[in-house]
């Protein structure tokens, strides 16, 4: 996450300032960083899980957004566009305005080089004090590597991942599996 510019302000403030600016920014503590736009890559993978996951949630009582919908991690007080979120059953919202997301159970964000130690690390931490996140997918755009996160019974995370295009990963929270060539449909990736 880059620095936060000088001046802190309020969660209510930032939330009045996000609802009616043209470019999406985060918070955490009274800091508000603002995103960057995203690659042709980034956008191409995060469509293509959108678009599966949809097709198979389609007959469920869950929803898919991709890259828009807010999600605050109440313990932590950090107000986020994940790339991908999913919703089972009915969706909380921090408030009446029903923008600002609060018990996704999947997670996924598509990594850049300039977000990815924070979306293995500072972030996936404050996503973990989330009780109704299952699981957390991170996928990489410049080569097949997708790093999968589920929770156990017992609050642990385990972890698995996969490099080969011919895989597939099942997701247990919604009972979808993504099939690595669809995730990477239409991407040119980097020769290893």
């Amino acid at each position: 996450m880059p620095s936060p510019a000088p001046s802190r302000i309020t969660a209510a403030e930032y939330l009045a300032l996000e609802r009616q600016a043209e470019f999406k920014s985060e918070y955490l503590d009274g800091g508000v960083f603002a995103m960057t736009g995203a690659s042709r890559r980034h956008n191409l993978i995060c469509l293509n899980i959108g678009a599966e996951l949809r097709m198979q949630l389609k007959q469920r009582p869950c929803e898919v957004y991709v890259s828009d919908m807010r999600v605050k991690t109440s313990a932590t007080g950090l107000y986020t566009y994940p790339d991908i979120v999913v919703v089972c059953g009915t969706p909380t919202f921090e408030d009446a305005e029903i923008d600002t997301l609060v018990n996704p159970i999947l997670l996924a964000e598509v990594l850049s080089k300039t977000t990815q130690d924070y979306d293995r690390g500072g972030k996936f931490e404050h996503y973990r004090t989330l009780d109704s996140l299952q699981e957390y997918l991170l996928v990489a755009q410049h080569g097949c590597h997708l790093t999968h996160y589920v929770r156990q019974p017992d609050n642990a995370w385990l972890l698995t991942e996969t490099r080969n295009i011919d895989d597939t990963v099942y997701l247990p929270s919604i009972d979808c599996t993504l099939v690595l060539a669809e995730v990477y449909a239409k991407v040119k990736l980097d020769s290893p």
